[in-house]
């Protein structure tokens, strides 16, 4: 499987993105002979936020694209996380999943055009309107490592705790 993946932040209107690239593309990626399950793009991804409001704190979206039986380039999967809020190294998985249609004769027809069911703007995925009406199919996961720097929070008055701080249900990192 030739694989790429299209990545875009969605955050909200108090955040000013100050530096870096809100959208990108990947490089094209295969299977390996040693770890044929595994896909790995190395694609560094490096942004600055400011904001005095953590409302719309923001979210990457994450849109994998490959070609179909026919060559088409389709879209494979479709997800999003939020970016972690504490300071330090996190690894998140994100869960895909991919549109379908809604009648057996739509399936039929977009896989013979090679025009299945995509979404016209991939950051409807960070977004909870309109979509408890969508259908959709899982379809793996990605991983994705953050390396995380906040300034000044605690002079706005938070305090989001510290990358050494306690971890998943309460276990502390050393």
């Amino acid at each position: 499987d030739d694989l790429y993946c299209k990545f875009s932040f969605v955050y909200g209107q108090d955040w000013v993105p100050t530096a870096g690239l809100e959208e990108g593309i990947s490089q094209i990626t295969s299977k390996s002979s040693v770890l044929p399950t595994t896909l790995v793009w190395n694609l560094p991804i490096d942004i600055t936020f400011k904001s005095t409001n953590p409302f719309g704190w923001p979210q990457i979206v994450l849109s994998v694209y490959g070609p179909d039986f026919f060559g088409h380039d389709v879209v494979r999967g479709y997800g999003a996380v939020h970016v972690p809020f504490v300071p330090g190294r996190h690894k998140r998985t994100i869960a895909m999943f991919v549109p379908e249609s809604t009648s057996r004769l739509q399936q039929l027809t977009s896989w013979f055009t090679g025009r299945r069911p995509e979404f016209t703007d991939p950051k409807v995925v960070a977004q909870g309107e309109g979509r408890e009406v969508t259908r959709v199919r899982s379809q793996g996961f990605v991983t994705v490592c953050f390396n995380v720097m906040t300034k000044d929070l605690h002079k706005l008055g938070y305090d989001v705790g510290s990358a050494q701080g306690p971890g998943p249900q309460g276990f502390h990192s050393f």
